[in-house]
């Protein structure tokens, strides 16, 4: 079996984003993606990560974007059956993108695991909010404070948090420095908000949240192992890391904490389901952990 903790559906960086869940035969714009090339290697970065993140950092974002402009529906299913994935969590990034667009999307597609978000740009009730999405079937919330410009210090996420802790369910951050927008358009997000020292301060506010560690930092990954493993309600996701930078998260957090993400279509599930392979190489036990177990754990699923 196996379950994807991180992937998206729907344009999650433009207003409706959801329209973009049923368009048909939508392909990616042809442009050089540096990610293909990294998948290309398995994600290894042979030490210089950050270095060559910031020197592509144009072409990155320019991929990035593009990716993000393929998750449809039709896309999505494309890859979930290419790869033998089971089911995949689908994360929400309101207001572009809200827990109604995949409440609605997995009526046709059950293998999407809904997780809801908070809409930072409109007053309403939040607690109200996310009660009715527990209760229409959102399995864990997603903060992005990078895309939806909120900083994990503000206090209408910690209000947010407060909210949702009473449901038990999990709460999946974006971490890591990363960029959305090109131009004119940069002041839309602020990359500083993913670093590892605000994930931390968040994490140790609320002892009472589980907590996924999405991309497990990106390349601010041993940040990750140096200030979060101390925390027993951290679970770290695995994007875009390489086989040894897994094994070492493994080791960190212990093989019941780590859980397979592909962040997909951002990520292609086919090159990190086996990076997955080699990092558990000669283990089955722990790939099914990985792929699996860990997830069905903290999803609380039959």
């Amino acid at each position: 079996m196996i379950i994807d903790m991180h992937g998206h559906l729907g344009d999650i960086l433009y207003p409706d984003g959801g329209k973009l869940i049923y368009q048909k035969n939508v392909k990616m714009q042809r442009i050089w993606d540096p990610q293909a090339t990294n998948e290309a290697g398995l994600n290894r970065t042979y030490g210089i990560g950050k270095l060559l993140y910031k020197i592509t950092g144009y072409w990155a974002t320019k991929g990035e974007r593009a990716r993000n402009f393929t998750a449809t529906l039709e896309n999505f299913q494309r890859s979930l059956d290419e790869t033998n994935t089971d089911l995949a969590v689908c994360l929400p990034i309101a207001p572009y993108v809200t827990f109604e667009d995949l409440a609605k999307a997995k009526e046709i597609e059950p293998r999407i695991i809904p997780f809801t978000s908070v809409d930072f740009t409109t007053k309403h009730d939040v607690d109200q909010k996310l009660a009715a999405d527990v209760a229409g079937g959102a399995m864990g919330l997603k903060l992005h404070p990078i895309i939806q410009n909120v900083s994990l210090q503000d206090n209408r996420t910690k209000e947010a948090l407060e909210a949702f802790e009473r449901h038990g369910k999990p709460v999946l951050i974006h971490t890591g420095v990363s960029h959305y927008y090109l131009g004119e358009e940069t002041h839309k997000n602020t990359p500083e908000f993913g670093k590892i020292e605000s994930v931390a301060k968040l994490i140790k506010e609320f002892p009472r949240t589980n907590f996924i560690v999405g991309h497990s930092g990106l390349f601010w990954v041993n940040q990750v192992c140096d200030l979060l493993s101390k925390y027993e309600n951290v679970w770290v996701e695995t994007s875009f890391q390489s086989p040894r930078k897994i094994k070492q998260l493994v080791s960190t957090f212990g093989e019941d904490k780590v859980l397979y993400g592909s962040d997909w279509p951002y990520g292609s599930r086919g090159p990190h389901l086996k990076i997955m392979s080699i990092a558990c190489k000669k283990n089955p036990n722990l790939e099914e952990k990985l792929l699996f177990k860990n997830a069905r754990a903290i999803l609380n699923l039959a």
